[in-house]
């Protein structure tokens, strides 16, 4: 794997892409109320933990900050995402309706996705939705690398955005 490219700060030192990418997604999670962006810097911290090795994209979009969680960089990679907006927080299963789901924690009625709706972090460390998140794990035939390092990469930001505040 070859090392993030790097480039020259204002002040004469170096920078890495990936730290270059990190301090964007935090300033777009500052954007949020504090206490939606205190969860989701431990919902992320959380997501990155759980999965090793994984390659996140970064979607400032118009509604939300969607952050997707893949093997590679690749958007039909991506088998989970969670998104921020001004209440709430919510993780995506991409292939959602496919997960078997006996204990009917996944919301949505589109064609693919389901969600669920994350309002502290005992939501995401629920053993039921871990096990839906293996689920999804392994149905996008994704081998986690434990002592692997996240790669945050921006793809894209709206220059118009809804407030990212109540």
């Amino acid at each position: 794997m070859t090392k993030p490219p790097r480039r020259s700060d204002r002040r004469g030192g170096v920078v890495s892409a990936r730290n270059e990418a990190q301090t964007q997604l935090a300033e777009f999670i500052d954007k949020y109320d504090p206490k939606i962006a205190a969860l989701a810097r431990k919902v992320l911290a959380h997501m990155n933990r759980r999965l090793p090795g994984a390659v996140c994209m970064v979607y400032d979009n118009y509604n939300a900050l969607a952050i997707g969680f893949g093997p590679l960089e690749k958007v039909s990679a991506i088998p989970l995402s969670i998104a921020l907006y001004p209440r709430w927080i919510n993780l995506f299963f991409l292939m959602g309706i496919t997960l078997d789901d006996p204990n009917r924690l996944l919301k949505g009625a589109g064609a693919r996705v389901r969600s669920i709706r994350i309002n502290q972090l005992a939501d995401i460390k629920d053993p039921n939705v871990d096990a839906l998140i293996t689920a999804a794990v392994m149905q996008a035939n994704w081998e986690l690398q434990p002592k692997a390092k996240n790669t945050v990469i921006i793809r894209s930001v709206s220059p118009n955005q809804r407030p990212r505040r109540p």
